[in-house]
């Protein structure tokens, strides 16, 4: 497998990151992860944007041949469906918490097969951490995912699949690694970015395209939803218990929602 690391193709097992990397020592940096369809990353004009958003906020300047990276990796793996990832960090650096004045940052584009689907999701709501929604990071996709892996393991120990994360406030804000969806009878609803959820992509689509509300929500909705979905650039995943709270898979409710983003995946544009 190849690997795009700082302006070159080089296999996965010869590449190095240096060992003072903040990425590696601090999680100073940003990633993307894109669905891969037909050798092309979808929605990678979404996903380009919005790391250039985080980078604007982290200020760490981009490599400005980012889109030229992306097709070059994919070609060179011959990926034609799957996923690619882009990882960017504020590069090697003195120890510390202060950077340097001038940064070299670290970008790293890698590719993986399409992985079979996932079954519908049992959850759980985390109570070992809660998302900070007054920080900035909220909003961006950082590399401090230590809340999220917090959250999974949670729910592993506790037999489900993922966990839903509250905030400070006790309101309803995501997935471990995931936006949620929630149907209340009339339509599909998803928490604010205020609320600290992330601006996913695929969300994007389905509020520009009026079928998905932001709304605040608390867990006593989960008892009184009819249909739970967590969406991320790789795709939708159904659930089916959340809380003990049992759902039963409506396709009808799903339907125009996936026909939607697949239809935004055939006609996604360039960068």
């Amino acid at each position: 497998m190849n690997i795009w690391l700082d302006g070159q193709i080089t296999p996965a097992d010869a590449a190095r990151i240096d060992p003072a990397d903040r990425g590696f020592l601090l999680g100073d940096g940003l990633f993307e992860t894109m669905c891969v369809s037909n050798g092309k990353a979808c929605h990678q004009a979404r996903h380009l944007t919005r790391l250039h958003q985080g980078a604007a906020t982290l200020e760490i300047p981009l490599p400005p041949d980012i889109p030229q990276a992306i097709a070059a990796i994919l070609q060179a793996n011959a990926c034609i469906s799957g996923s690619l990832r882009l990882t960017l960090s504020a590069g090697p650096a003195p120890r510390g918490l202060i950077r340097p004045a001038s940064l070299q940052p670290t970008l790293l584009i890698t590719t993986a097969p399409a992985a079979s689907p996932s079954p519908p999701a049992r959850l759980i709501i985390a109570q070992t951490t809660r998302r900070n929604q007054h920080s900035p990071l909220s909003r961006l996709k950082s590399l401090n995912y230590g809340d999220q892996m917090l959250a999974r393991r949670e729910a592993q120990s506790r037999g489900a699949d993922d966990a839903l994360l509250l905030n400070t406030d006790g309101v309803l804000v995501c997935a471990s690694a995931a936006n949620l969806l929630l149907h209340d009878g009339h339509r599909w609803l998803t928490p604010p970015t205020a609320s600290g959820a992330l601006p996913g992509t695929r969300r994007a689509i389905l509020i520009e395209a009026g079928l998905l509300r932001e709304q605040t929500l608390v867990p006593a909705d989960l008892t009184a939803a009819r249909q739970l979905l967590l969406l991320n650039a790789l795709g939708a995943r159904e659930v089916i218990a959340a809380q003990n709270h049992g759902f039963v898979p409506n396709p009808a409710l799903i339907a125009p929602l996936l026909r939607t983003l697949r239809d935004a995946d055939i006609t996604s544009p360039p960068f």
